[in-house]
């Protein structure tokens, strides 16, 4: 039997965006890219002092001593594969997303387990391709010690913890030098070139292809709506609502993908303009939208108020 006791560590979790996609469409040269980006990940994880504990699919997960080295292996590993992707075609691009989170880990032979492992996991799954999320343990520890930039996401939930983990998004193309002199003059590592980072930011904000068929799929019902309302016109413009509702759900799915405002005051804020909307297109003389809209944009300065 192996020895189980517990430890203090930063845990790396990855794994690829769209991995079933990509192996539905070229199987040998997805995994061919697999191992290579594997094979980078494995080299840079160990050049900062860490440890890859087990790999499944397309996942990898990793514990390091430091938190530090940690971030720095996460960025150093997507500004390497970034470089690798921007010579692929967009469609065929390996673009892992990482968690990382600082917390209590029970260890059993070379294994790690435990909430700490959790919560990483679903960090890495709210991170955007190509990009890393981690947990405000962590963001602690190196907003001051690593040369990137952060944007406050806010609490996450995660099954089995009572509450949200507020998590940051790690802005890899932020070029601010946070890194203090000593630990600069002390770091012989090169700098990554800023091509592979601005790939790396492009492929984060182009909308990906489901995203695109949604879209079309939603414009296509609205226009449709609104042609059939006009062919059978009877003074009454019907099709407003449910074009309205359409809208509000393109809101939603565009919100749940984009990684460059905070997900939950973006929601409120398509609330309120949903509620606006309702408003207008019942009009009796009478803006009653106004007090759920003001309450919305109470709580919604409340959040941004908290943002750290």
């Amino acid at each position: 039997m192996s020895e189980t006791r517990r430890k203090l560590t930063t845990i790396f979790c990855a794994d690829v965006q769209d991995y079933t996609r990509l192996m539905g469409a070229d199987e040998e040269g997805t995994l061919a890219s697999l191992k290579r980006c594997r094979e980078a990940m494995g080299r840079l994880i160990e050049s900062h002092g860490g440890r890859v504990v087990n790999t499944w699919g397309d996942g990898l997960i990793a514990d390091f001593p430091s938190v530090v080295e940690a971030v720095r292996a996460a960025v150093d590993t997507q500004n390497e594969l970034a470089g690798f992707n921007a010579r692929r075609p967009a469609d065929g691009r390996m673009l892992f997303r990482i968690g990382i989170n600082l917390g209590d880990v029970i260890v059993e032979g070379d294994d790690i387990y435990g909430d700490g492992v959790n919560i990483a996991a679903r960090l890495q799954t709210s991170a955007a391709a190509g990009g890393i999320v981690i947990s405000s343990t962590v963001y602690d520890q190196v907003r001051n010690k690593v040369a990137v930039g952060f944007e406050f996401l806010g609490p996450l939930m995660v099954k089995n913890v009572d509450e949200g983990v507020p998590s940051y998004a790690v802005k890899i193309g932020d070029t601010r030098d946070e890194t203090p002199p000593a630990e600069r003059s002390g770091s012989a590592r090169p700098q990554p070139a800023p091509a592979p980072v601005m790939a790396a930011a492009k492929a984060e904000t182009t909308p990906a292809p489901g995203g695109r068929r949604l879209y079309g799929v939603l414009g296509v019902i609205a226009g449709a709506l609104i042609g059939i309302n006009l062919l059978s016109w009877q003074g009454v413009f019907w099709a407003r609502f449910p074009v309205l509702a359409l809208a509000v759900v393109a809101a939603l799915a565009w919100n749940r993908d984009q990684t460059r405002f905070n997900r939950k005051i973006t929601l409120l804020a398509i609330l309120a303009l949903g509620l606006a909307g309702i408003n207008l297109f019942t009009w009796t003389g009478q803006f009653w939208a106004i007090w759920p809209i003001l309450g919305i944009a109470a709580v919604m300065g409340l959040r941004w108020s908290m943002r750290r």
